[in-house]
């Protein structure tokens, strides 16, 4: 327990005295882009195979699809990029959103692509899965580096 709670320490140390703002807001984009992909494949199948406390929501008939969320919150992201002061645009809220909102779109694509609801087609649906899996666990290891590197040094 003690290593755990040490180590959780260190990585918060780490990452707010060695890891720059933007080193910071990389690392948290891409963490929430990989946990709110994972989390969205994984509640889709819940819903697809009627398993779990997760329903489709629909608003007067109309299936209301999770990339609109992901555009909300880019579009929030977007107008605290060009009009919010410094202190807010580099707030970790920002780059969880950031991440958030561009996994809920990617992770629908297909459909925004093709203008058809072709989510649960077979056809490439595991290679898309398994693409953007494997981009954001490489997108988020790269951006965790910096974060890793200085955490060895200071274990040493």
């Amino acid at each position: 327990m003690a290593i755990t709670s040490s180590l959780g320490k260190d990585i918060r140390t780490v990452f707010h005295e060695e890891l720059d703002p933007r080193q910071r807001s990389a690392l948290l984009s891409w963490l929430a882009f990989t946990t709110t992909f994972g989390a969205v494949r994984g509640i889709t199948y819940s819903i697809k195979e009627g398993k779990g406390p997760f329903r489709n929501l629909s608003v007067g008939g109309a299936h209301l699809h999770h990339y609109m969320w992901g555009i909300g919150m880019l579009s929030g992201v977007g107008g605290i990029a060009v009009h919010g002061e410094d202190a807010r645009r580099r707030h970790p809220a920002v780059a969880l959103a950031y991440g958030t909102g561009l996994a809920l779109i990617v992770d629908e694509f297909a459909l925004l692509l093709d203008l058809k609801d072709v989510y649960w087609a077979k056809q490439g649906r595991i290679s898309v899965d398994l693409g953007v899996g494997a981009s954001s666990l490489a997108g988020t290891y790269f951006a965790a580096l910096p974060l890793l590197r200085a955490l060895r040094h200071r274990i040493r």
